[in-house]
């Protein structure tokens, strides 16, 4: 007895794949007869059509994170950046004034140990330091 047809449609109406539509063997008969969307419906209420249940691992469940090689991600520290890039203008503002003559070599000692001390945050407070000593 060839069902395919009604099992498509069995599948359509209850909104689920034909692989998991299972007519039941005794009740065949009523099962070929019905035409409509409403005849399956019934069908599936008297359990005459079952639904089997999904196979395989829930979506659910979710997989726990592997940290591994690819994955590590690490914090990625700005400051020693900064320290760098306003260390090396400070230092070349330092060596102008040098060249210039208008600081002396102790002076110039003194500035830079300062400068890796980190007590300029900006070439304007530099500056404002030169000028009030």
């Amino acid at each position: 007895m060839q069902l395919a047809k009604k099992k498509e449609l069995a599948a359509k109406v209850l909104k689920v794949g034909k692989g998991r539509i299972v007519f039941a063997t005794e009740r065949l008969s009523e099962i070929k007869e019905a035409i409509s969307r409403i005849d399956i419906l019934d069908l599936h209420k008297n359990g005459a059509i079952v639904i089997r249940e999904v196979k395989g691992r829930k979506k659910i469940v979710k997989r726990k994170n592997r940290r591994r090689v690819g994955k590590i991600k690490q914090n990625v520290n700005n400051r020693k950046a900064e320290y760098v890039i306003i260390t090396r203008k400070l230092r070349a503002y330092v060596r102008g004034l040098f060249r210039t003559g208008k600081i002396g070599v102790d002076e110039k000692r003194e500035i830079r140990k300062q400068i890796r001390a980190r007590k300029f945050r900006s070439k304007r407070q530099l500056k404002e330091h030169l000028e009030n000593n």
